[in-house]
């Protein structure tokens, strides 16, 4: 069962279901779904995937990406790292479900998320890991308005090539709210 905590127009985001870790076992596994992640080289019973899950749940800022329409889980979605004091976070997202690449739902699950992180949490910079041969990845976080901010050359040999680790951020000011600021507003005038 999932609940709608921030809801867009394709998807919403909802607290983990430990219940789904098959799932997500399966999407883990799958060397084209995980290629991208640092986690690609492990291999993930669906024990260890649970426990995963569980700290997840056990970590306040994680969620579901679900489908809005179809209430089919997507991937997941949030912010493994954050650090209250200096008000900074690291986002992660991972969209197992390979029917809905490429289709924008990446882009608003992460609006969505740093909408909450902003603005909820009043974070100041989130930032991110991505490897330099992870395009779609690195496209996403353009359009959801991360930039580069700087990268480790080479960090990454896969298939005999040697690729850089790239970090992106975003600051509260260059952030466009989509989601909390509508609700704020509707409450402003009841």
């Amino acid at each position: 069962m999932y609940f709608k905590k921030m809801i867009g127009e394709k998807c919403y985001l909802s607290p983990i279901n430990v219940e789904d870790y098959e799932e997500c076992t399966k999407w883990i596994n799958d060397m084209e779904a995980s290629i991208g992640m640092v986690f690609a080289s492990g291999l993930i019973t669906p024990i260890q995937e649970r426990q995963i899950l569980d700290g997840l749940t056990n970590t306040d800022f994680n969620f579901a990406i679900v489908d809005l329409e179809t209430d089919e889980l997507i991937g997941t979605i949030g912010f493994p790292k954050v650090d209250y004091i200096n008000r900074v976070a690291e986002f992660g997202i991972f969209i197992g479900n390979k029917d809905y690449w490429r289709k924008g739902y990446g882009v608003e699950a992460t609006q969505l998320v740093l909408d909450f992180g902003f603005n909820i949490l009043n974070l100041n910079n989130i930032y991110l890991k991505v490897y330099s041969y992870n395009h779609p990845a690195i496209k996403c976080y353009k359009k959801a308005g991360f930039k580069e901010a700087g990268r480790i050359r080479e960090s990454k040999q896969i298939a005999q090539e040697k690729y850089d680790e790239i970090y992106m951020d975003i600051l509260a000011k260059e952030f466009k709210s989509i989601y909390i600021k509508d609700l704020v507003e509707k409450r402003k005038f009841k």
